[in-house]
């Protein structure tokens, strides 16, 4: 479902928890839990993850998840109408800062938890297909996004440390 890869940053289990029960929420909630597809989500600093925007995105700043697809949304579409993928596959990358995911939740008052779960949650949107660019999107991807959070009982204004 998921492999977790630390890029210069030290490794913690309650990442580990966190990327955990969210996959598997996402996975639920999008009827990918039949299918051999699995995300590769990398956890980094914000020196690297700068870097990795730049070359691959053509962005020259540093920036909190990035998120590659290898899939169209009406390709995940259809394999989720199939319910089963034959061959293990990459649904694709999500890059996450985590340095970021500290500031950002001090910043908005709530738990690094709920911050992180969000990331995952809205990277994983992206790599089937969703977007924020058009108003009308923005609006669909956010409400999904809060299902899965609500569904996990992972609330905006519970703060704690990392």
């Amino acid at each position: 479902m998921y492999q977790i890869e630390y890029l210069e940053i030290e490794e913690k289990k309650q990442y580990e928890e966190i990327i955990k029960k969210v996959v598997k929420q996402c996975y639920n909630e999008e009827n990918l839990e039949k299918t051999k597809l699995y995300i590769s989500i990398t956890l980094t600093n914000p020196k690297n993850i700068h870097k990795i925007n730049k070359e691959c995105r053509n962005v020259d700043k540093e920036t909190d998840v990035l998120s590659f697809p290898m899939f169209e949304k009406e390709e995940i579409e259809t394999i989720t109408q199939k319910s089963k993928i034959e061959k293990e596959d990459i649904l694709g990358d999500i890059v996450i800062s985590i340095e970021k995911v500290k500031e950002q939740a001090k910043e908005y008052g709530h738990s690094f938890e709920r911050e992180l779960a969000y990331m995952i949650v809205h990277g994983f949107y992206h790599l089937i297909g969703y977007d924020h660019i058009e108003e009308d999107e923005k609006k669909e991807m956010r409400a999904k996004e809060e299902v899965i959070l609500n569904k996990l009982g992972i609330k905006r204004d519970e703060i704690d440390e990392e």
